[in-house]
């Protein structure tokens, strides 16, 4: 009996798994994306972030070659002689006066097995060079990873806050459209009882039509978005999603100091150039290393035989070892031409680190900057805002006893539509400025967070 159940359990445990993967893979399943749920598929996914992955992964390889190097190496060869050319060798006659003597002498065997060994004693540095480029390599493909993974972190907020303003937006054409519709209906019944003229009818009802093309246009937006949305998670743009989110501003302290120290102590791109100069310091190495003389010890041993028989007798055998000295004496000027590449290839990486630290101390600024001018207009939309709302409410007011103009209700409602569009449009380049600033911090999303 318990032996039944272990072997129920173990089938549940092989079949559950299958299910539950089957149930998250479901093309027509509806996912509810929040902005950490998006950004944990993104990092799950996404294509750019995976190939990324792969890099890492054969800089191990690299790593693992250069390491193989220090090994002895051992190969077997074998052998089938097709043809030859048999040495003849000439002996005097032992008869005087008589012709010398030719025998044909096979000092080659149909059929050999060798097997080499190689065991390298000094290179020079070259393979100890090799390795540590190789580790700085797999380091640097590490830090690469990390630059696509704050990169990819900073598509998705961008896409999902790119849906969430054009979500808005549709609210925001969609209640001027709504209003354009009610001024319409109340100058007509104005227009009935001889109050409104025909005038202000028309223009009213332009103004309603005119309002309808950016309705569509924003929930064609709003579809546009949620697809740019779907790619950078790597989800299929058919697959049915729910965002949910809400574009709200939250005030953020920042130390511009300590914002700058972050971004220097953490940028990937600065990791990645140390390395590269690092790599480029090894490569030097092992060009000097090319003109150091090598030692090694080399042996091989040989069965050979005239037939394909494993019998007793049939093969023989032997061996040698010898110790193998290699002293470059003269390349051309190789190696001095590939020494003065790498020190070239040394100071256009220290060049370019200097660059790269200029361009994240400009981006730092440029972030804090952004930062400071969209919480500024956000402060300002609000109560303007409030302004637009109390302005539509007189203008209707007014135009009803008479005190206003149609062109002065459109001016209203076209205010309070511009108001709303401007606070969206401050929320959003604060959040965006926001996602800028923890990237160019070098902050992964778990720090930032």
């Amino acid at each position: 009996m318990k032996r039944t159940v272990l072997v129920i359990l173990a089938g549940w445990l092989v079949w559950a798994p299958g299910r539950v993967a089957v149930a998250q893979d479901n093309p027509e399943e509806k996912v509810t994306l929040t902005l950490e749920k998006s950004i944990s598929l993104a990092l799950s996914q996404n294509p750019s972030y995976l190939a990324s992955q792969e890099r890492v992964s054969a800089a191990q390889s690299r790593v693992r070659q250069a390491a193989a190097q220090f090994f002895p190496s051992l190969d077997a060869i074998g052998q089938n002689n097709l043809d030859r050319k048999v040495f003849t060798l000439e002996f005097p006659s032992f008869v005087p006066g008589g012709r010398p003597q030719r025998v044909a002498i096979d000092f080659t065997k149909n059929y050999q097995l060798t097997l080499n060994l190689s065991v390298p004693l000094y290179t020079g540095g070259r393979l100890s060079a090799a390795y540590k480029q190789a580790r700085y390599g797999l380091l640097a493909s590490q830090e690469s990873v990390r630059q696509t993974n704050q990169e990819t972190v900073f598509n998705v907020k961008q896409a999902f806050f790119n849906y969430l303003v054009a979500r808005e937006y549709v609210k925001v054409t969609e209640e001027a459209l709504s209003l354009a519709e009610k001024t319409l209906g109340n100058v007509r019944n104005m227009y009935e009882v001889g109050i409104a003229s025909r005038l202000d009818l028309l223009r009213a009802e332009v103004s309603a039509a005119n309002l309808k093309p950016p309705v569509i246009q924003a929930r064609n937006n709003v579809k546009i978005a949620e697809a740019g949305l779907k790619t950078v998670l790597g989800l299929d743009v058919s697959r049915p999603v729910e965002i949910v989110g809400e574009l709200t501003y939250e005030p953020v302290e920042v130390d511009p100091a300590a914002s700058l120290t972050s971004a220097l102590a953490n940028r990937p791109e600065l990791s990645l150039v140390n390395y590269q100069k690092m790599i480029a310091e090894e490569m030097r190495k092992m060009a000097v290393a090319g003109g150091l003389p090598t030692v090694a010890i080399a042996g091989n041993y040989n069965y050979w035989g005239n037939y394909l028989k494993f019998t007793r007798g049939s093969w023989e055998s032997f061996y040698s070892f010898n110790l193998v000295v290699n002293v470059p004496i003269f390349k051309g000027f190789q190696t001095p031409a590939q020494v003065a590449e790498a020190k070239a290839a040394i100071r256009e990486i220290e060049q370019t680190r200097k660059g790269l630290t200029d361009a994240i101390k400009f981006e730092i600024e440029a972030s804090l900057l952004n930062l400071d001018q969209a919480r500024e207009s956000l402060l300002s939309q609000e109560k303007n805002i409030e302004q637009a709302l109390e302005g539509v409410r007189v203008a209707d007011l007014n135009y009803s006893e008479g005190l206003a103009t149609i062109l002065d209700v459109d001016a209203a409602h076209v205010a309070l539509s511009e108001a709303r569009t401007n606070r969206l449009r401050a929320v959003y380049d604060f959040e965006i400025a926001r996602a800028m600033l923890d990237k160019a911090m070098g902050l992964s999303w778990k720090r930032a967070e």
